[in-house]
């Protein structure tokens, strides 16, 4: 097996724009979200663009599970840089902004603090060891200013840890137990997922006043009454009841009417009741409309707020629903367009055309209009695809060319080490191994990533077309929308050298070529294309 794996050649011919896409000068012209390229990483855990708000740790944090100083400036900078156009990112999803916990927790695997954004504070304010709003307004316009969108992370199900410095919300707000048993749809939501993380109580039927914990809080950082009278008006105009997860609703659309951001990934979504999903999305595309009226140059395009989410175990062959054993719950029809797939990891294993055929079938079948979002490898899974990275560039190759949506893992493309010297999840948070990227090897691999993201990104027929299998080495791709007309041809298999690829009657006889991975440019003659590389993958699109 070569490292490069499989040989693909792509064959497409463009339109000029889709549906309900209104074309960006430096975006795709034809974005859609069920091909976009995501790429994840954790803010502290990226790049440090500010030393000024690096944090000093009152006691010494386990390994990995300190702040190490990435921020939302380094985002912008690497932004700036043109870093994500280079690998044909669409979208930057982030670990939560808003303000964590204060210090540290012993969560069974050392001293932990929140750098990761999931232990919430206060919804309502930005962590000062990340950033500030200003900060986030800048990284919003960067990225649209590239035609790149931003998702940042939604959680509604718990608040963070209590310790001696941060008090538990009151109990009309929270429960602490019992724990999490998942043996139905009441023993996965009404309960914590671990000790010490109080969990909303989203089911409650309650009225609830704000905690006084936040109030005072408020108070001693003189906005409390800005915050209270913003409340008043939400609550006044949705003619909602005051129950817990409403005012989480409130705070997180938030984000939205102040910066703009397009899209939430959601946390923990089976842990929550789906029509608190269907209140979020509402208000989120309420939020966004708002928003634009109010910024009608910034946008990038016409497309609606996006939301994903992650239902823990949810396989793409479920098709629209999740079956907690006792209950099926259809997420798609409360507020998503798309899950995690952690189905993917283990497809990844197959053959090529099994995945493709699967992920064709099931995308243009029971999940038709929504998508999946395919990962290698992420924060909080022990037991990623190619988790040694042994089978990096297969592993580009594989989740880049397979239909649905693609989510990059900070450092995926320069093999981040996802084994150091740490306990549970924390071994997959390591810092961004920049300082790699120089090394030769680590920049053939990260070249290999930017090729087939690129090309990707400017043809929407990889992750949202259909598939046809033409023959055991090759298959095609179609995609059509009012204005755009996008056909594929991939081989797989091929040897380094000369490579002879049937056309299939794709393309006409005299149309010019360019192979998009070694730079050469071909042209149809007799139904076939012949390109004569040392690569053993070919990227050809109609010129």
């Amino acid at each position: 097996m070569t490292r490069y794996f499989s040989i693909i050649l792509m064959v497409f011919v463009l339109g000029c724009g889709s549906k309900k896409t209104v074309p960006h000068s430096n975006g795709s012209k034809h974005f859609v979200w069920e091909n976009a390229t995501v790429y994840f990483l954790l803010t502290d855990r990226f790049h440090n663009g500010e030393k000024k708000n690096d944090f000093v740790h009152p006691s010494p944090p386990a390994p990995y599970r300190g702040y190490m100083g990435g921020d939302i400036k380094g985002i912008t900078l690497k932004i700036n840089e043109g870093y994500f156009d280079k690998l044909g990112v669409d979208a930057i999803w982030m670990t939560p902004l808003v303000e964590n916990i204060s210090v540290g927790v012993d969560e069974g695997s050392g001293l932990s603090y929140g750098f990761h954004g999931y232990w919430t504070k206060d919804w309502t304010k930005i962590d000062a060891r990340l950033g500030t709003e200003q900060d986030i307004k800048d990284m919003v316009a960067a990225a649209h200013k590239k035609g790149i969108r931003i998702l940042m992370d939604a959680v509604i199900n718990h608040t963070g840890p209590v310790t001696p410095s941060d008090v538990k919300w009151p109990d009309e707000w929270v429960r602490t137990g019992p724990r999490c048993t998942y043996k139905g749809y009441e023993s996965t939501i009404t309960c914590t997922l671990v000790d010490n993380l109080p969990d909303i109580k989203t089911e409650s039927t309650q009225d609830v006043g704000l905690p006084p914990h936040l109030m005072a809080k408020w108070k001693a950082e003189g906005r409390s009454e800005k915050e209270i009278a913003e409340l008043d008006a939400f609550f006044k105009r949705t003619g909602y009841p005051r129950r817990p997860y409403y005012y989480i609703v409130k705070w997180l659309t938030d984000l939205i009417r102040k910066f703009g951001i397009d899209g939430f990934r959601v946390d923990t979504v089976k842990h929550t009741e789906e029509e608190v999903w269907k209140i979020l999305y509402e208000e989120s595309l309420f939020a966004f409309d708002e928003w634009k009226k109010h910024h009608p140059t910034e946008a990038i395009d016409g497309n609606d707020f996006f939301m994903v989410g992650e239902v823990y175990n949810y396989y793409i062959g479920a098709g629209r629903n999740f079956d907690f054993g006792d209950r099926k719950v259809d997420y798609y029809s409360n507020g998503f367009h798309s899950l995690i797939n952690f189905d993917f990891k283990y497809d990844a294993k197959k053959p090529y055309h099994e995945v493709f055929k699967k992920y064709d079938e099931l995308l243009h079948g029971p999940l038709t209009g929504k998508s999946v979002m395919n990962y290698i490898s992420s924060h909080d899974d022990g037991s990623p695809f190619d988790k040694e990275r042994k089978n990096t560039y297969d592993s580009a190759t594989r989740l880049l060319l397979t239909p649905g949506i693609a989510q990059i893992y900070y450092g995926d493309e320069s093999a981040r080490s996802l084994n150091v010297t740490a306990s549970g999840d924390a071994t997959l948070r390591s810092f961004m191994n920049w300082e790699e990227q120089s090394d030769p090897e680590k920049a053939k691999l990260l070249l290999h990533w930017q090729k087939l993201g690129q090309f990707r990104k400017n043809h929407p027929a990889i992750g949202a077309g259909r598939h046809h299998q033409i023959n055991q080495s090759q298959f095609a791709r179609t995609y059509t929308s009012a204005n755009l007309n996008d056909v594929v041809i991939c081989a797989l298999g091929q040897k380094p050298g000369p490579k002879e690829i049937t056309i299939s009657g794709y393309f006409t006889e005299g149309d010019v070529l360019t192979d998009h991975y070694s730079g050469q440019k071909v042209r149809v003659t007799q139904d076939k294309v012949i390109i004569d590389s040392n690569f053993d993958i070919v990227l050809l699109a109609k010129q």
